[in-house]
């Protein structure tokens, strides 16, 4: 493998993987061959609900957000995943076709893992099945954090959440638009506005040029979960991710 191959990003990406180094050198040159990647402007359908799930994708850059459409038409978005973080567990675990559509909220990379290798490693590796749980467990806190906003938290609270750790782990300073964060949270540009608005003034939050920096997290996390007015409507369920 020349230098050039070795920088690709999709190959710093992978190296950078907690349970990469623990492979054979083999598994790990085959991977580093095999692994797919998969480009597409801000707006445009990346995966589209009903298609066959072709393996384990990861954000290189960019962000997606994960959203489903209802029979009657009504579509919500339910997770937002930005760059350097997996989805799509729930997909390629199962051998049924993608249930939710995959949208590029801006330009956007993404890396495509082959359920063929996927399906190998969770045979082979320890430490690979290590990092799958511990995902499968934030990910599963994250749906039942969905589930209680739509029901329990007024649409200040949501805002609050989708801004929180539960969704942004290890980032204090998120480079995400009120349009972004309101399709994410399933809310208004303005509705978002007014609640940013507010938790500026409280200091929880600063915004400068489309930028929202978490100023103070523990009392970002207790405003989130406050005891508070439930939404008129419930917020849907999140699908397997």
């Amino acid at each position: 493998m020349s230098l050039e191959e070795a920088a690709l990003p999709h190959h710093r990406f992978l190296r950078g993987q907690p349970w990469f180094a623990a492979l054979p050198e083999d598994s790990r040159a085959r991977l580093l061959d095999r692994t797919l990647t998969q480009a597409s402007r801000k707006g445009e359908v990346m995966l589209a609900a009903g298609t066959p799930v072709k393996g384990w994708y990861a954000v290189l850059s960019g962000l997606v957000k994960l959203q489903s459409t209802s029979p009657e038409g009504r579509v919500s978005a339910f997770l937002g995943v930005p760059d350097g973080e997996w989805f799509g567990e729930g997909s390629v675990l199962k051998t049924e076709d993608r249930r939710y559509d995959v949208i590029a909220l801006r330009d956007t990379v993404l890396m495509c893992l082959p359920r063929a290798e996927f399906d190998a490693l969770l045979a082979h590796s320890l430490p690979f099945n290590h990092f799958l749980v511990a995902h499968l467990n934030r990910r599963l806190g994250q749906a039942m954090t969905i589930i209680e906003a739509g029901r329990l938290r007024s649409p200040e609270q949501r805002v609050a959440l989708y801004l929180s750790r539960v969704f942004w782990q290890g980032r204090r300073r998120l480079v995400l638009s009120q349009e972004e964060l309101g399709h994410l949270a399933g809310l208004s540009r303005q509705t978002v506005n007014r609640a940013l608005k507010s938790m500026e003034q409280l200091g929880l939050v600063s915004l400068e040029f489309g930028r929202v920096a978490m100023l103070d997290e523990q009392a970002l996390a207790a405003y989130a979960t406050r005891p508070g007015t439930p939404p008129d409507k419930p917020f849907p369920a999140a699908p397997d991710v």
